[in-house]
């Protein structure tokens, strides 16, 4: 068993003791080939909840300070964040940014599961925000399914500003994927546009939550 598949099993084994879980739709998931996790975002533990349940690797972007920690501490987080496939991006890069986008569609590129949070940023209040064009280019330009997923009560797990951690049921469902026409980088703005709303209307139908006709304003967490 490789580092990605221990980790991955000793977290999800820990979320479905602590948390007991409700998962619905992991037959939706590509088998082969790449894909788009496209995700509501309500907590910090969001990606490695996701990265941990998903039945193939997801990568998520993580703050590039845990990957530089030192100490135990740092070593044990370092270890964590590399073990379930995250990738470093630092502190204030959008994950809308083209360099972030371009990493993101290397890994499609190779056959992998990424990950992308089309708002943004967490939620503070519990609405669903309008979603940014990033996960429309991805789709276009790669020709990826996107798997859309409704986290449902991950919020109370760490609220905002709280540095514990509060074991709390909550309902990860994975939609079924969304296709898009391969159309490459060079594709109209509009197009973008559309998928993107696509992706964020069934984000909401599984989410169930309230819609927010504006983006998130919350300052990036990195």
């Amino acid at each position: 068993m490789g580092v990605y598949d221990l980790t991955r099993a000793s977290t999800r084994g820990l979320i479905a003791s602590l948390c007991r879980p409700t998962v619905i739709g992991l037959e939706n998931v590509p088998a082969t080939g790449p894909f788009i996790v496209a995700a509501n975002h309500l907590s910090f533990l969001d990606s490695v909840l996701t990265q941990a349940l998903m039945p193939r690797p997801v990568a998520f972007f993580a703050k590039a300070e845990y990957f530089t920690g030192t100490g135990v501490k740092g070593a044990a987080m370092r270890t964590f964040f590399e073990g379930v496939g995250s990738i470093p991006v630092e502190r204030g890069q959008q994950a809308a940014s083209v360099a972030a986008l371009k990493t993101l569609l290397d890994r499609l590129e190779d056959g992998s599961g990424i990950g992308i949070y089309p708002e943004g940023t967490r939620s503070r209040d519990g609405l669903l925000y309008r979603g940014r064009t990033g996960v429309g280019w991805l789709a276009l330009t790669s020709g990826a399914p996107v798997v859309p997923v409704g986290l449902i009560g991950t919020e109370n797990l760490q609220p905002a500003g709280k540095k514990w951690i509060k074991p709390q049921h909550f309902t990860m469902k994975v939609g079924r994927p969304l296709y898009f026409s391969k159309t490459g980088p060079d594709h109209a703005l509009p197009a973008r546009r559309q998928a993107t709303d696509r992706v964020m209307d069934a984000i909401a139908e599984l989410s169930g939550q309230e819609r927010a006709g504006s983006y998130n304003q919350n300052k990036p967490e990195g």
